[in-house]
């Protein structure tokens, strides 16, 4: 029992007439390759859910905006709701960043998990293919991960001009704000 599950798991051994070897030893590193392109995606994909917790960009704006700003000038009860709104404000910005950002890394998990599992499905069939000395090449993968990487390229590229431009209309407010404080 032992010997035949042993025997299963051992690969076949051809002779090596021809280019039987070399066919062989490229489809491993295609497999290979798209094995790599995986573990990519799956490690972009943790990376950005790290650093999703990290508000760098915050950090960097709540600097530049105090070394902007002079010193705060006491608040009376009306500067309190708009404070409170300001943050209610901020906090629902943060809010749709992770439900973007989640999004994000669950797209590359996916496309790590669809690559591996691809490649590996590919692999074996390459495998067979060659051991009936036939070979069909396959587009279709190379196809659909390159169109899926373009379109989540352009799905942030987007994402980020609008938050861009969402950010330069908040702080244009912000200084029309100021800037009517200051003639009163």
């Amino acid at each position: 029992m032992i010997s035949r599950i042993h025997r299963w798991f051992l690969p076949p051994t051809y002779r090596n007439t021809g280019s039987v070897a070399r066919d062989h030893l490229a489809s491993e590193r295609t497999f290979l390759a798209w094995m790599r392109t995986g573990l990519g995606f799956v490690a972009f994909g943790i990376a950005v859910e790290r650093f999703q917790s990290l508000d760098l960009e915050g950090m960097f704006e709540r600097f530049i905006d105090a070394s902007r700003r002079p010193s705060p000038l006491p608040r009376d009860g009306a500067d309190e709701a708009e404070q409170q709104q300001q943050r209610d404000s901020g906090r629902r910005r943060d809010q749709e960043e992770q439900q973007q950002s989640r999004v994000l890394v669950m797209s590359l998990l996916a496309m790590g998990a669809g690559s591996i599992m691809y490649g590996g499905g590919r692999y074996f069939a390459n495998l067979r293919r060659l051991e009936g000395g036939t070979f069909r090449p396959a587009y279709n993968g190379a196809a659909v991960l390159a169109a899926a990487v373009a379109g989540m390229a352009g799905g942030v590229g987007g994402s980020t001009v609008r938050r861009g431009w969402e950010r330069q209309r908040r702080r244009e407010w912000e200084w029309e704000q100021e800037r009517r404080e200051r003639k009163e």
